[in-house]
């Protein structure tokens, strides 16, 4: 089971409490009504589903009920980072901060799992 780590309550929960929201940070556009069809759909349809690193929206739907992005790698579908949504998206180097404190403390755990 994935635990979440939710930025308001701050606490690790289980996925089921979560309801995944798409894709993060994109922008609506300011006049909807002065759009051509084609930018309306690619506004709404088209998404990144990229191999790697994601980032997404989510929302705590059987806890505090707020919205906020995550980070998350679809290859191992593992949560890189979570971040309240009005902050901004995390750069590649704090990603990679992340994904190595994150790497290290699974390494140390594994290690004292073998002792």
């Amino acid at each position: 089971m994935l635990l979440i780590d939710c930025p308001y309550c701050q606490e690790k929960r289980p996925e089921i409490e979560f309801t995944y929201g798409g894709e993060a940070h994109i922008t609506r556009p300011q006049d909807p009504s002065v759009i051509n069809d084609q930018d309306w759909s690619e506004y709404l349809f088209v998404r990144e589903n990229s191999r790697g690193i994601h980032y997404e929206r989510w929302i705590h739907s059987h806890g505090c009920a707020r919205f906020f992005n995550a980070v998350r790698d679809t290859v191992t579908d593992k949560f890189v980072m979570t971040y309240k949504s009005d902050e901004p998206k995390p750069t590649k180097a704090q990603i990679a901060t992340r994904l190595a404190v994150n790497n290290a403390r699974q390494a140390s755990r594994l290690n004292s799992e073998q002792e």
